[in-house]
């Protein structure tokens, strides 16, 4: 597995892996350790997450309003560890910021994932690479509304 860029089927093992060593109450990695925390900030995605034979091939649509369960908890591994190494700068600030504003991590985290999946929505459909200052202006946005 590409440690930076794992296939969908990886990302989705990686998950359904770690969920599972969690319940059998195994060690888990550093990186296990976080994705648990937001799985279990999610319980709506157990159940999926309980079935990887149902769920590792699913496909799931947008745009019939479904949310892919594996792209949410990969969106919030993302935003964390973007806060953990304030890249791109200024990103820690803002989460803090967003922290105070509800007094909860969670929905913090949900105002960085949605400014990073409409960044990358934006750079897909523009066929440009992702573009950081873009990013940091929505990101700014989100506070200037805290």
């Amino acid at each position: 597995m590409s440690l930076y860029n794992p296939s969908r089927d990886q990302a989705r093992q990686f998950l359904f892996d770690a969920w599972a060593k969690f319940k059998q109450n195994s060690a888990l990695t550093d990186l296990e350790k976080i994705a648990v925390e937001v799985i279990q900030m999610h319980p709506e995605y157990h159940a999926i997450l309980d079935a990887p034979e149902r769920y590792m091939s699913q496909q799931y649509f947008p745009e019939m309003g479904e949310t892919n369960p594996f792209l949410h908890i990969s969106l919030h591994l993302s935003v964390i560890e973007q806060v953990s190494i304030n890249q791109p700068i200024g990103i820690s600030q803002v989460y803090a910021t967003l922290v105070e504003k509800y007094g909860d991590r969670h929905n913090a985290q949900h105002d960085l994932l949605e400014c990073l999946a409409e960044t990358i929505w934006h750079s897909q459909r523009n066929n440009i690479p992702l573009d950081s200052a873009h990013y940091l202006g929505l990101l700014n946005e989100r506070v200037g509304k805290a």
